[in-house]
Formats: structure tokens, C-alpha cells, sequence
């Protein structure tokens, strides 16, 4: 059975990977975890994608109360929206040390998704500093990128493999790997339309947006998301983006829907919109929160020329 080192002291956060090969070692790992939680009668959240979640539940038998199991594939559908779930749980369970099995990244995740999940791990150190809690993160390195796994030795201080728990000397800290993060975004095709817009123009901008998505495969619900999450951040952008912006939009050959704004500010906060709403509102980036449960993924490019939100939402 693999342990996990529980947070030695107050305020201690622990958030190893667990580099597993085959289901067996990867039931091994987490059940290994999960059982020691619930020895030392702390609560626990396993939110992992559904085929290893069913795995999970019959190798861990009977239910018991303490365990929470969350699908990832829906609540991390959008990495920017993990984050608050996790600091979500670790609130409700105040005063005790909360145990977290978190599997952002899987095999099939696009590699735009990637990313924003690794910038996602990253930002985890940042947010849990100084709370008593312990985040395991399972990545399948039979499956995923070499490269998946050389990032995943970036953002976490310690590694799990072949059953020994191993200081990671690549780790780094969370600025340097969300600016690695980074990358120039790909152009959109020439179908791709746009609008800019400066103060008093955020009803236009509303506007052409919701003419536009009459066009799409989106169905009205889907369609007010997206235009909530433009309006949004094009209020945003007047607010602290210079006071002017410009919008983009087009459809993928998968049938999403994208918007891209795009502006002079500059992202101060790299967990503005990823912190629980109470927190969110009161440090600022409760616009960006609601862009962020909006949409189905949300990429972030902070440069020092401007800030780049590209919004994507899919059919169903």
C-alpha cells in the first residue's frame, strides 16, 4: 500500500504526483491514500475522471461518509473551475485536514486543456500555502506526453513513483510555470469576425455577440452562457483594460463557439476568477469567476502587451 505523508504541522501543505503504470497501480496508489485519510479521520474529496471513479468505488467497497466523489471530466471540464471546488471542500471540513485524490489531466485532454491545467497545478501551491491539507495527483504516464509528465515534476515539490515517495528537483515555483503557460494562441481562420469596442459600448458589444451566436450550433442556453461570459469580460476590460477592447469570434469545425477579448490590462493575480466566490469578491475577479463557470474552457494569456481571454463554449 502506498502512504502519503499527512501535513506535519500547522499550515503544512502537501501535493505530491502519483506517476502510476496500469489500473492496478493506480487503485493501489489512490486506495492506499484514501485509507490512510480515513484512519486518521479526515475527510476526503476524490474527484477523478468517471472510468477511474467507478474503479475506485469497488475497490474501496461500502461508501463510507467521509468520502466525496466528484467526476472530473465535469467539474474540471474547464480547469479554471477545479481550484474553488478544492478550496470549497477544505472550507467546509474548517479545522481538519483535508485529503484531496485530484486528476486534472487524463489521456484525451486537448492541448489547449492541458495547459490550462497545468497553469491549474501550479496555481494549487499558491492557493493552499499555509493550509493544513494534502493533494494527490494521479498521472497515468502510460498514457499522457512525455512532456505532460516532465510539467507535472515542474508543478508538484514531491513525486510518487514505483511506490517511493521522491523530492521532485524539477519543481518551480507557480509564476514562472504560468508564464511558461504562456504560449501565442493559434489564429482563427478567416470566418472569424470582430468588434471594437471602447466605454459606453458594452450594449453593443452585447448585441453583435448575440446576432453572431443566432448562427451557431448552440442552442439558447448556450448561447446566453456565452453571451454573459463576452459581457463580462468585456466589462472587464473597460473597467481595468485600458478602458477599451477588441472582440473576436468564430466556430470550430468541432462546433464550438469562441470569443476572444482582448485588451491592454494586465492579470495582477494570476488566481483572479479560480478562488471561491467570497473570496473572489472580495480580493476582486468575480467577473472572471463567472467566465469561468460559464464556459467549457477559458484561455488565459497574460503578456506584457495585454491580456488575452479566449472563451470556449460547445454545443452540448
Amino acid at each position: 500500500m502506498i502512504t502519503v505523508p499527512a501535513p506535519t504541522g500547522p499550515g503544512a501543505f502537501v501535493h505530491p504526483a502519483l506517476f502510476y503504470q496500469g489500473r492496478d497501480e493506480y487503485l493501489a496508489g489512490v486506495r492506499g491514500f484514501v485509507r490512510g485519510a480515513l484512519a486518521a479521520e479526515e475527510p476526503v474529496l476524490v474527484a477523478v475522471p468517471g472510468r477511474q471513479l467507478d474503479a475506485l468505488r469497488e475497490s474501496l467497497g461500502p461508501e463510507p461518509a467521509e468520502i466525496e466523489y466528484v467526476d472530473m471530466t465535469g467539474l474540471g471540464r474547464n480547469p479554471g473551475r477545479i481550484l474553488a471546488a478544492l478550496q470549497g471542500f477544505a472550507d467546509r471540513h474548517e479545522g481538519r485536514a483535508a485529503r484531496i485524490v485530484g486528476e486534472p489531466i487524463w489521456p484525451g485532454r486537448t492541448t489547449a486543456e492541458v495547459l490550462e491545467a497545468t497553469r491549474h497545478e501550479a496555481l494549487i501551491n499558491t492557493a493552499f500555502a499555509g493550509r493544513p491539507a494534502t493533494i494527490l495527483c494521479p498521472y497515468d504516464v502510460q498514457g499522457l506526453s512525455p512532456r505532460v509528465v516532465a510539467d507535472a515534476r515542474r508543478t508538484h515539490p514531491t513525486v510518487i513513483e514505483q511506490g517511493r515517495e521522491l523530492t521532485s528537483p524539477a519543481y518551480t515555483d507557480a509564476p514562472a510555470v504560468c508564464t511558461d503557460c504562456d504560449l501565442p494562441l493559434p489564429e482563427p481562420g478567416p470566418e472569424a469576425v470582430g468588434l471594437a469596442y471602447e466605454g459606453g459600448d458594452l450594449a453593443r458589444v452585447r448585441e453583435f455577440a448575440e446576432a453572431w451566436t443566432r448562427g451557431t450550433s448552440l442552442d439558447q442556453a448556450r448561447r446566453g452562457d456565452l453571451i454573459l461570459a463576452i459581457s463580462e469580460a468585456a466589462a472587464n476590460s473597460l473597467a481595468h483594460g485600458g478602458g477599451s477592447g477588441m472582440l473576436r469570434l468564430w466556430s470550430t469545425a468541432e462546433g464550438s463557439a469562441v470569443a476572444e477579448v482582448r485588451d491592454s490590462g494586465h492579470l495582477a493575480d494570476p488566481l483572479a476568477g479560480r478562488r471561491r466566490p467570497a473570496l473572489a469578491s472580495a480580493n476582486g475577479g468575480r467577473g472572471l469567476w463567472m467566465i469561468h463557470q460559464l464556459c467549457d474552457l477559458v484561455e488565459i494569456r497574460a503578456t506584457p502587451s495585454g491580456l488575452t481571454l479566449r472563451l470556449h463554449v460547445t454545443a452540448v
